[in-house]
Parts: C-alpha cells; structure tokens; sequence
C-alpha cells in the first residue's frame, strides 16, 4: 500500500516555463471545469486500483456532498488497516491501531480529484488536447491527455465520465510513453442509495479521534521567516505553501514546503540531523513517486516527488538557507 501509505506519512508530517502558453481549447478548457465540479460535488461510490510497475494496491472510496459540505472516506483493501476519513479540510488518518487528527491538507489532491481548481498553471505547463473516446469501469469516457512542454516532468492522460465528468482512469506516462503509474476504478456507483453511517457528526468530531488519538499542530510561516530557498525550480512550478510542525517524537519543527505546476507535486521536508540520526542518503524511487535524502550541514533534507529523478536531484541540490549558494 506504498502509494496509500506515503499520503497517510504525509499527513501525519503534518515562473511561468517562458514558452508561449498556447490557449486551452474551449471544449478541453468546459471538460477541465466539468472534471473538476464532478469530483467535489458528485456523490459516488466505488473500488478502484493503483498500480506502479507491479505493485498493485486496492482501496474502496466513498464521497457526499451536500453543496456545503464535502465528506470522503477511503479505505485500503489490501493489508494492516489505512483509512483516511475528510470533512472539507479536516482529515482523520489511521494506519493500523494509530488514529491521528490533521487540521489541514497542505496541497494534497487523491483520486479521483487529481486536477486543480485554478487551470494557469496547466496551461503554461503542458499542452492540452483531446483523445478518443473509451469506456472504463462500463461507463462511457472522454480522454484528456496533457503533454510536458519540456522533459522535466511525466506526461498525463485522463479518462473522464461523458455524463458526469467524474474521473474514472488517470494514468502517468514515462518519456517512452510507457505507463509508470495509473488510477483506475473497476466498479463504481455515481449517485443512488450510499451508505451515510460513516460520516462526521457536526457536533462531535472528536468521536473519530477518541482513545489513543495524536494531534500534529502546525504553524503557518512564510519563505522570509523559515529562510529556505529553492533555486532550480523546473520551470512552471510554484510554491502552493509552506509550514513549520513539530512532529510527536522530535524536539524541533520540521520545514515542509510545497510546490506543484499543476499536475505534479514536489514536497522540501527540513530538519534537524539529531532529530534522525539513523536516516540514509540516497535516491529512492517507486514508479512516478521519486525520494532524495541528503545531509546538509547539521540538517537533513527530505525531497518526495511525482517528477523525474533528474528534476529531484536538481531541486534538492538547489535547497539552501539565507541566499547561501
């Protein structure tokens, strides 16, 4: 459940490209809207699988909304038991006996609401256009492919319900065109009788969080005040956040700073070397999502990305405090 499991990590760790951005094309730009309204607001059911190389992970998701209020709960099939329970921007995690309550979701996005609401940075990124039409799951598809404008990042190719324009498939293609990570629903219902017994009463949500339950506060800061940079941002990325938490076991405040140019994400995870004494520098890869560790002075730096391993090790070389090259 590496996928699963990495989100269910980060929530407990609590520039344009310069190339002539060609226009959407008005009926990508109405099926991009349409993806994006479906995944908020349409109530739906159903199983779907992750697949990266050949690891294969299975998880069950159900989702409300009553125009108000948007309440998920996605569970992995496979394993020890990962849940994640959401009510607008709170969020309850549980890995196994471990229940942990997060305030906050820092840039996050899971299937099937992988696209962001803001479309600038798609366009500058990549270039935009239709493919055939499909089925998946049984129902009838329309696909939305994304092309890289430049080698820094994966391309991407989406499969969206002709009625509802919910997404059912979304796979990350390789420079060879060879599929490296893929979403796909293989039974769903949209709409109907869903099962409501799951959902976080307004007046007591500590009832999800109760017994041996951990908090991770955060605190909000700004580049000026952590003093982190990164300098070789691939082009069309930008900064989305940045946070300080101090995590339960670690006597100082870890960095996290968040980036994405629309479609991929990199997260800068930095603290202190004492902190993490048995940590081990290297490049750790699992299909699209990439891992680099370094020591840094008396830090240790953290970079997770959906990107190339070249674009990793490029921002994370890049990573200095106070201007310092």
């Amino acid at each position: 459940m590496q996928k699963f499991k990495i989100y269910v990590a980060l929530c407990l760790l609590a520039a344009s490209s310069g190339a002539y951005a060609e226009p959407i094309l008005q009926d990508n730009l109405l099926w991009l809207k349409k993806m994006v309204i479906a995944a908020h607001r349409t109530d739906y059911s159903g199983t779907f699988i992750y697949q990266s190389g050949n690891y294969i992970e299975t998880s069950r998701i159900t989702h409300l909304s009553d125009g108000e209020n948007e309440q998920e709960k996605l569970e992995g099939l496979d394993g020890e038991r990962s849940e994640i329970i959401r009510k607008n921007d709170q969020v309850w995690c549980y890995l196994g006996d471990r229940k942990v309550m997060v305030a906050k979701r820092e840039g996050a996005r899971m299937f099937p609401a992988l696209l962001p609401e803001q479309f600038s940075l798609l366009q500058e990124n990549y270039l935009i256009r239709s493919g055939d039409e499909d089925r998946v799951a049984g129902f009838p598809a329309h696909i939305i492919i994304f092309q890289p404008r430049d080698n820094m990042r994966y391309s991407h190719k989406m499969w969206a319900h002709i009625d509802s324009g919910l997404l059912l498939k979304a796979v990350v293609l390789d420079e060879h065109d060879h599929v490296i990570e893929q979403y796909a629903f293989t039974q769903l219902n949209i709409g109907g009788d869903i099962d409501r017994k799951w959902i976080v009463p307004d007046k007591s949500t500590d009832q999800i969080v109760s017994g041996d339950s951990e908090a991770t506060p955060s605190e909000r800061t700004n580049s000026h005040e952590s003093g982190w940079q990164v300098y070789a941002l691939p082009a069309g990325f930008k900064k989305i956040t940045e946070v300080s938490r101090r995590l339960r076991g670690g006597r100082l405040p870890v960095i996290h700073l968040v980036y994405s140019d629309g479609l991929a994400g990199i997260s800068v995870f930095i603290e202190k070397l004492s902190d993490k004494p048995g940590a081990k520098p290297g490049l750790y890869s699992k299909g699209v999502i990439q891992v680099y560790i370094k020591v840094l002075d008396t830090n240790l730096l953290t970079v997770v990305g959906e990107v190339p391993p070249r674009t990793l090790i490029q921002v994370a070389e890049s990573v200095r405090y106070g201007g310092k090259h």
